[in-house]
């Protein structure tokens, strides 16, 4: 069984607000570029289930040329390969095109039966790219997994949440998984784990490499940073429970909160 583990390189979060929309709309961005936090939990799921089922892991990851720090970060985690994805291929394209040249990336390493993905980017937040890559695979979905319970006898059972419940759902491989948090505690990369890493040689797909239909072009026409939200803090005076009760409704309303 072979686990191909999506992840992105995406500015460190304490870094985002640094981003200037002209950085945005070039891609040229000045800030620590790390693994996107939410794909770390992919990346642990990855290598454990290739323990726990014997199986293989591959990371594969679109970026510009060079764009290897997230792999390599997957890499001394413990995932077993990693593949860049030239990001030319999809031109501009929006995430469906993007989910395209990943399904491509996907099929070139041979009999993959799961793909993992963690919720969302921290940077785009759209959490529809595994979604899209299920549908471009022709795989069936799962969200908001917490659990891999098994894998056997060409099925996967996991345990999924939803608002307000949790179920256990069998389904066929392969499958498209897209992991919660609750899933694990992903792993610190060791010492020698980061030097295993720091010398591998990731290879990269080009647009000559990979088949991906031409998609639309999408150019961002308006794009600005959102506006500094204000703050303030009220402790309201009372002899009893009730008195501050009353002025905290009547504070609620003069702001038409309720």
């Amino acid at each position: 069984m072979k686990i191909a583990v999506l992840i992105k390189q995406t500015p460190d979060t304490a870094e985002l607000p640094k981003v200037s929309v002209a950085e945005a709309q070039s891609g040229e961005i000045k800030a620590t570029m790390v693994i996107n936090p939410w794909d770390e939990y992919a990346a642990e799921e990855a290598i454990d289930l290739a323990e726990r089922f014997s199986g293989d892991s591959v990371a594969i990851s679109l970026g510009q040329a060079g764009e290897v720090d997230a792999l390599k970060h997957a890499l001394a985690m413990g995932v077993g390969e990693a593949v860049l994805v030239d990001e030319r291929i999809v031109a501009g394209g929006d995430e469906w095109a993007i989910a395209g040249a990943l399904a491509e990336a996907v099929k070139t390493q041979g009999d993959v039966e799961i793909v993992l993905a963690g919720k969302m980017s921290v940077d785009g937040n759209s959490g529809v790219v595994y979604a899209a890559v299920a549908c471009k695979l022709g795989w069936d979905l799962l969200v908001n997994v917490t659990k891999i319970v098994d894998v056997s006898g060409g099925q996967v059972t996991v345990e999924q949440v939803y608002e307000g419940g949790q179920e256990t759902v069998q389904l066929p491989l392969p499958v498209v998984i897209s992991v919660a948090k609750e899933i694990n505690d992903p792993r610190y990369p060791s010492f020698m784990g980061i030097r295993k890493a720091s010398r591998a040689k990731i290879p990269t797909l080009g647009p000559g490499d990979l088949s991906v239909a031409p998609s639309q072009t999408v150019a961002w026409g308006n794009l600005r940073k959102p506006e500094d939200r204000s703050s303030s803090v009220q402790i309201f005076d009372g002899a009893t429970v009730q008195e501050k009760a009353a002025k905290l409704v009547d504070a609620l309303l003069a702001e038409k909160v309720i």
